[in-house]
């Protein structure tokens, strides 16, 4: 195989293409079971401190590539829950009980759609992952 090319002098091999969503996957698949992180915790790990919404665009998707049988494991998007430890995203699972159902199983415990203990079980990536 032939070695590739060095870039010219004084210019620079251009960064690998990033795909967020593919980034929001991977660190939903680090929270273990039983915990809980935010959807703002998720962004501002990966340096958009304003991008709550778009994680939240990204696990919709991740829903999305399990009905189509993509071949990366699941994303335990249940865990992940608002800066408050509501379950805002609970109406976009099969039912609306749906993610409280996946937390409860993991010894989760939910009151009125919001975790309990939510600060104790909270799980900070900038935190775990460094």
């Amino acid at each position: 195989m032939k070695k590739p090319a060095s870039p010219p002098p004084g210019q620079t091999t251009p960064a690998p293409e990033r795909n967020y969503f593919a980034d929001v996957h991977e660190v939903v698949r680090l929270v273990p079971p039983g915990r809980v992180t935010s959807y703002g915790a998720v962004a501002h790990y990966l340096g958009a401190t304003r991008g709550a919404r778009a994680v939240g665009y990204a696990l919709m998707a991740s829903n999305l590539d399990a009905i189509t049988h993509q071949k990366d494991a699941p994303v335990p998007a249940h865990r992940v829950v608002n800066r408050l430890g509501q379950l805002s995203g609970r109406h976009h699972f099969p039912t609306p009980t749906a993610m409280q159902e996946r937390l409860e199983a993991e010894g989760v415990r939910v009151e009125d759609d919001v975790v309990v203990e939510f600060k104790k079980l909270f799980w900070n990536p900038a935190t775990e992952l460094g």
